[in-house]
């Protein structure tokens, strides 16, 4: 085997070891190092210190052996002790070790720390390289004494173990995209800054999935569990602060495209560019009946639009934390807000942009959604949920007339985008895989099919 092939087999081998629901540190660090974004010449490293400390990261490229340091960091009270360092000696296509230092003293972890920066691709010839991409939503760890009581007042904990994270690894994608739910503020939590933060900071420590974390870039956007209450709107009060302390734990490519207006971004990884949209800052409130409802709101929907039609990806992921494609009514998707999601479409359509997928969370179930166009391409959406926490036991919202027959998954899963093959010619994969890291279904899509 080759070493890549090596080092992701004994990774594979270490996570499995570590499914236990534990939530532990490792020595000065409570939680990280996990990789952010990633490009051809920088890359993000997150991580969070027991108290205040100086932080550093120290990194190889593997093919030469040049080493490099970053300038020490000082993690403060305020922010929770966490700390974002940005690598900005990263060259494209290499592959670099890396490892924290803590007050001078590198920490030993129990798992390797590698990432890969983005190969140069454009006018190299008809050579465009495979891309892979793991998503997932609604993740749930089980904290004593702050979960639900039954009526014998015994706790019932919500969330799942499983070896999602270490099937995750196994799959060595390109980037891991979190869309929404990613932690669940509870009662306790989320109307004070400090409330929110612990609760960040206790899933964020969850070690079975730290070893993918520290292996695989990750993107996020939000949905109302990470943002406030359930079902929280544009309204909710605490927003800045859920806002501020996303930034703090999510090292994304930017936030928001307006005087800091809420978390929406996009990257690109190769011939795919993925958008990242913000579902709650912008909402407003399911029983306002005095306005049209509105999800992404009118200057986020025209941002989407504006670079979807300047985008010249193959592919173009429409990533958001809600359902945009069923007509369940009682989801909190786009079905509450057809006359945004009919601007979106028409939209599309009028432009003639290609290769648009969506994919979201939200449901605790997995499906795939097609809406057929009159003189166009359908358009797919994959909805993979949960990574850990309940699975939903009702038909009722389940029920989905644009469901694609036979992709309807109650189970554990996470979603699988896959995109191989020769400029012009490339095929998109959407696939569902079950936390024990077996394929559930797939749908090949071809890149003519989407013009």
């Amino acid at each position: 085997m080759t070493n890549d092939r090596v080092r992701f087999a004994a990774l594979v081998l270490i996570a499995s070891a570590i499914v236990a629901s534990v939530v532990q540190a490792q020595g000065p660090l409570r939680s990280g190092p996990m990789i952010g974004h990633v490009d051809m010449r920088g890359a993000s490293i997150f991580v969070q210190t027991l108290k205040p400390a100086s932080v550093q990261v120290r990194y190889v490229d593997s093919a030469s052996g040049a080493s490099y340091v970053t300038p020490p960091i000082r993690t403060r009270d305020e922010d929770g002790h966490c700390v974002t360092t940005h690598l900005d000696s990263v060259e494209p296509g290499r592959t670099y070790r890396y490892s924290i230092v803590v007050d001078a003293a590198e920490v030993k972890l129990p798992f390797p720390t590698t990432f890969r920066s983005r190969p140069i691709w454009k006018y190299r010839g008809a050579t465009i390289p495979p891309v892979t991409i793991a998503m997932g939503s609604c993740h749930y760890v089980n904290e004593t004494g702050y979960e639900r009581q039954d009526s014998t007042g015994a706790e019932r904990g919500y969330g799942t173990v499983t070896d999602i994270f270490s099937s995750i690894l196994a799959r060595r994608p390109d980037a891991m995209l979190w869309l929404g739910d990613n932690v669940y503020l509870r009662e306790p939590d989320w109307g004070s800054r400090s409330g929110i933060l612990k609760r960040y900071s206790h899933t964020r420590a969850y070690a079975p999935a730290r070893p993918m974390l520290a292996n695989v870039p990750n993107y996020a956007t939000w949905d109302d569990h990470d943002y406030g209450p359930n079902d929280s709107d544009r309204s909710w009060w605490m927003k800045e602060s859920a806002r501020d302390i996303f930034k703090l734990f999510w090292p994304n490519p930017s936030y928001g495209f307006r005087a800091q207006e809420g978390i929406a971004t996009s990257m690109e990884i190769a011939d795919v560019q993925v958008f990242l949209l913000d579902d709650r800052w912008y909402r407003n409130a399911n029983d306002r009946f005095d306005q049209q409802r509105r999800i992404l709101g009118d200057a986020q929907l025209q941002w989407v639009i504006d670079g979807l039609a300047a985008s010249r990806a193959t592919f173009k992921i429409v990533a958001v934390g809600s359902q945009v494609l069923s007509d369940n009514k009682r989801r909190e998707g786009f079905e509450r807000s057809t006359f945004e999601r009919d601007e979106l479409i028409q939209a599309i359509t009028k432009n003639k942009i290609s290769g648009v997928v969506f994919i979201s969370g939200d449901v605790h179930f997995a499906e795939l959604s097609k809406l057929d166009r009159e003189g166009a391409y359908p358009l797919y959406e994959l909805t993979s949920s949960p990574l850990s926490a309940g699975l939903n036991s009702s038909a009722l919202y389940r029920e989905n007339s644009r469901n694609v027959a036979g992709t309807e998954y109650v189970g554990h899963n996470f979603g699988l985008i896959s995109v191989q093959g020769a400029k012009g010619s490339r095929i998109l994969t959407l696939s569902i895989i079950s936390a024990d890291g077996k394929e559930v279904w797939k749908k090949e899509i071809g890149e003519r099919e989407l013009r």
